[in-house]
């Protein structure tokens, strides 16, 4: 296993445009470097007769399949709304475009 050394930490962190004082820069290096040993841990316990997963249970699609079905015209849709404007709801802004 490699200690990460706090240059490499301070690396990275400029990498990812991240501000870091020297005190979080120290804290950071033992706990990334405690991270990666947890992980080569990891590695070596893993056996070679059990294939990689994403997920721990099988994972099943739940949709249910597309099917056409009627449903309201435009008209029908627009029909109770408090404003509507070219076939479309008309809602209040709320965000300014600059």
């Amino acid at each position: 296993m490699s200690s990460l050394s706090r240059d490499e930490v301070a690396h990275v962190a400029m990498l990812a445009r991240i501000q870091l004082s020297d005190e979080e820069l120290d804290k950071l290096a033992g706990q990334l470097d405690q991270i990666v040993g947890y992980v080569g841990q990891v590695n070596e316990i893993a056996a070679d007769d059990v294939p990689p997963m994403s997920h721990p249970l099988p994972l099943v699609n739940v949709t249910r399949p597309d099917e056409v079905r009627p449903s309201l015209t435009q008209e029908q849709a627009l029909a109770n709304a408090p404003a509507s404007d070219l076939g479309r709801f008309e809602v209040p802004r709320i965000l300014d475009e600059d």
